[in-house]
């Protein structure tokens, strides 16, 4: 199989956010993320069936959690976000691009 580069191919900005799934393989799905400004909708929050090992490659975002913590995180920031623990993303950096890697698992 040949390499494959995260930040190669970025899509171009749109309304939504560029979710491309990399791997899936049994109880673990990778996926690209590319955020350009997006943003959780006012008053959603993820609550997944699945941990969600999130790592910033690029850009900046902010999330929230339910319980009231804030994260701003920045490349090589990761965080390990377990199964049902309610989330948002609160803003993403549009320019460079927001590119993130999310590990699903159960």
């Amino acid at each position: 199989m040949p390499p494959n580069n995260l930040f190669a191919a970025l899509p171009p900005a749109g309304p939504d956010e560029a979710v491309e799934t990399l791997l899936a393989r049994g109880a673990v799905r990778i996926e690209r993320i590319v955020s350009t400004g997006q943003a959780s909708p006012p008053g959603f929050w993820y609550d997944q069936d699945e941990d969600e090992f999130v790592v910033l490659l690029a850009g900046a975002a902010t999330l929230s959690f339910d319980d009231g913590r804030e994260l701003a995180l920045r490349p090589g920031d990761v965080v390990d976000i377990p199964a049902h623990c309610r989330h948002r993303v609160d803003s993403t950096q549009a320019d460079p691009p927001t590119i993130w890697l999310a590990i699903f698992h159960r």
